[in-house]
């Protein structure tokens, strides 16, 4: 093997995630590793591909729309890609703006409540 493949140990390593997880975004077809025997291993395609999947997890997007969002670039290309990812990201920023407010509400009432019972 070159040096620019990662074992699959090294991948979980190198992404923080465990094996459960590598093997899951193998199963539902994230990713796909070259495959020696028993052994998976991971070039800069794949790596390049679970930082995207990460990333799109951190953003709160589903395994199905980041999956989906990864075909395009395989079917359609990078201008449809960018054109998808535009959509993804206008739904999931005002989801997130959302629960900002919530959030926001809940820590003011939370602080309410605590300022109350200490000065009670």
């Amino acid at each position: 093997m070159t040096e620019d493949l990662l074992s699959f140990k090294d991948m979980c390593s190198r992404f923080d995630v465990t094996p459960r997880t590598l093997r899951y975004y193998e199963y539902i077809e994230l990713l796909a590793p070259i495959k020696e025997g028993r052994s998976r291993f991971y070039g800069p395609r794949e790596r390049a591909r679970m930082t995207l999947i990460l990333r799109g997890r951190r953003f709160g997007f589903s395994l199905e729309e980041i999956r989906q969002w990864l075909l395009i670039y395989n079917k359609e290309g990078t201008e449809a890609q960018n054109a998808r990812l535009l959509q993804l990201a206008d739904k999931q920023l005002v989801e997130l703006h959302k629960q900002r407010k919530q959030l926001d509400e809940t820590i003011a009432e939370l602080q309410d409540l605590r300022d109350q019972t200490a000065t009670s």
